[in-house]
């Protein structure tokens, strides 16, 4: 993806379907008075296939939307933020019972799975639309993500400090059609062979006890 060849190869293996896409999904809603029944987690890890394959598999998380955050472009659209020009993280909303999930693991799972030191860059993907970001919806999910990059920091597991942005989430946009459940969809694809079988296995082996039945 990152790299005009690279681009050029995985534009050439996405599937996409005939039908019309809408441009903006019913919203979610994440509460139900005061105890909620689905919360919602924005985070942006590298390509946006490769996040929500591994946060589909695990138990609690009711769905997850790929799409764009983060950016100035009032329409972005998958060929436009692969410029790097608009502003916009790939980035997936994950919504999950917090009954059966915590916001905490969550970001276990997303740091876990994903290169946290490694500026605007998660393999050969490059540029600031593949950064690693937490898009925080309140106060606590932001003072969250803030304890527990510290934690990291401190934890010696990283030869070098995490580069996660911590951005207040704005709108989001739910990317096309096409992407959504790529990896479920499309497994013989190139990109899915060479990089995203890889986080599915690591998502197995690390967190085989969250994994849905």
């Amino acid at each position: 993806m990152a790299g005009v060849l690279l681009f050029a190869l995985i534009l050439s293996q996405v599937v996409m379907p005939s039908q019309n896409v809408a441009d903006e999904p019913a919203t979610k809603s994440a509460n139900d008075g005061d105890k909620p029944t689905e919360a919602v987690a924005t985070l942006a890890g590298g390509c946006f296939w490769c996040t929500e394959a591994v946060f589909e598999r695990i138990d609690g998380v009711n769905d997850v939307v790929s799409g764009y955050i983060g950016g100035t472009d009032p329409k972005p659209n998958y060929k436009k933020v692969c410029t790097g020009q608009t502003g916009h993280a790939e980035a997936v909303e994950v919504y999950y019972d917090p009954s059966k999930r915590s916001y905490e693991q969550i970001l276990k799972i997303f740091f876990k799975t994903h290169d946290p030191t490694s500026l605007n860059k998660q393999g050969y993907d490059e540029g600031t639309q593949y950064r690693s970001a937490i898009f925080y919806h309140d106060e606590a999910e932001k003072q969250a993500a803030e304890k527990f990059i510290e934690k990291l920091n401190k934890s010696g597991d990283y030869s070098s400090p995490i580069v996660t942005t911590l951005e207040k989430a704005e709108k989001f946009f739910p990317a096309e059609e096409y992407h959504q459940d790529y990896y479920r969809r499309n497994p013989t694809a190139g990109y899915c062979q060479a990089v995203v079988r890889n986080k599915v296995r690591k998502t197995n082996r690390e967190f085989g006890d969250m994994l849905k039945k």
